[in-house]
């Protein structure tokens, strides 16, 4: 059954404004699957795909959302300074008018605060989009056309997301991208603009630390009340791939005052401090570390499935909020930036690891549903 076809859906925005970000999605009514061991028992047989289904979402608990905010006030100039930075490289790295493509939804907000930025800091002409892109199934096409027939050149494109955890999604945008220009004749760029890389596997990254970027934390009251995209036999041929919209959390949502206090931060940071120096990442160095602990935890734990092991604090925190965890892994479970994970940990009786050698702040394993 298609919805909306791709060449007639109207200007979508979820709760941003209109001209901070275009979602090149298709809202649609989707039910929850509400029983996540069947879920997780569903995507880990190979009965349905990740991205064919959502858990169901809701607002956070007062407790959390406490933690959120100290998150934020303890993060937010790190935050600012990687944004501005990853605004500086991308300026550097592209000559007229440039085209930020997000990554939805963790991508998004990166891409709002960017947008200003390079508008207001860097005096660009910028356009943003938000699409999607799923692990084994790539980048929404349809979007990507869309973007290039509505005046934006292939080499204007930057395509941008929140981080990196081992590196699957920058590899699918890189293959999926080279495969459309292969098919095209197009030369667009697929290399991934990120605020810190993890994995070695970014083509730009303003950092390569292991910390708590607030809005990884939240679902979608911080992502313009948008959920994780969908593709599933109610997306056409010609659609863009879905969304649901959670208009219930419109209340609740803190997505245009978390980029507005970001966009500020960074605005302030420019004009006191000037913007910070660019400094290459060790890309090399990331790959290796992720490769080396993603081998050692599989043989630690005994997980013959690499997808179920989700390394750093953005990837925990999905785990923790809409997945059937196993097991916490902390480094340190004093740090600020792991207490949000250990108090979802607690509420959902998951045990938690301390690795004082962990690389990483925080890492969680799925629970297989398959094994044994």
């Amino acid at each position: 059954m298609s919805i909306t076809g791709a060449t007639t859906v109207q200007h979508f925005s979820g709760s941003y404004r209109q001209e901070d970000v275009e979602f090149l999605l298709t809202p649609m009514a989707l039910e929850p699957i509400r029983d996540l061991a069947e879920k997780e028992r569903l995507i880990q047989s190979g009965q349905r795909h990740y991205s064919e289904m959502l858990s169901p979402e809701s607002l956070p608990s007062p407790a959390y959302l406490a933690l959120f905010q100290s998150a934020f006030a303890a993060n937010r100039l790190q935050m600012a300074r990687d944004c501005l930075r990853l605004a500086a490289l991308i300026a550097a790295r592209r000559e007229g008018a440039i085209t930020l493509v997000s990554l939805a939804r963790a991508g998004t907000p990166v891409g709002v605060i960017l947008k200003h930025l390079l508008t207001q800091v860097f005096q660009r002409e910028c356009s943003h989009y938000s699409v999607s892109i799923i692990r084994d199934r790539g980048i929404d096409t349809n979007a990507i056309k869309h973007i290039l027939t509505h005046g934006h050149a292939a080499d204007s494109i930057v395509f941008v997301d929140g981080w990196t955890g081992k590196g699957v999604i920058s590899r699918e945008l890189r293959q999926t991208v080279s495969d459309y220009n292969a098919q095209h004749g197009t030369s667009i760029d697929g290399g991934l603009f990120v605020l810190s890389d993890l994995a070695g596997t970014a083509a730009c990254a303003a950092s390569s630390s292991d910390y708590l970027i607030p809005s990884s934390i939240l679902n979608a009251t911080v992502s313009g009340l948008v959920s994780r995209s969908v593709l599933n036999e109610m997306i056409g041929p010609d659609d863009f791939h879905g969304c649901v919209y959670y208009a219930q959390f419109e209340a609740h949502d803190q997505s245009r005052q978390f980029a507005d206090g970001l966009v500020a931060d960074a605005i302030a940071i420019a004009g006191s401090s000037g913007v910070p120096l660019a400094v290459a990442t060790d890309a090399p160095a990331m790959a290796a570390r992720s490769q080396a602990y993603m081998a050692q935890a599989q043989n630690d734990y005994g997980i013959s499935d690499i997808n179920l092991i989700k390394p750093g604090i953005g990837e925990a925190t999905r785990v923790l909020l809409r997945r059937v965890p196993e097991r916490l892994i902390v480094r340190d479970t004093n740090a600020p930036d792991v207490a949000h994970l250990l108090l979802l940990a607690q509420e959902k009786a998951i045990p938690v690891t301390v690795q004082p050698a962990l690389p990483y702040q925080a890492v969680a394993l799925i629970r297989s549903a398959v094994d044994g």
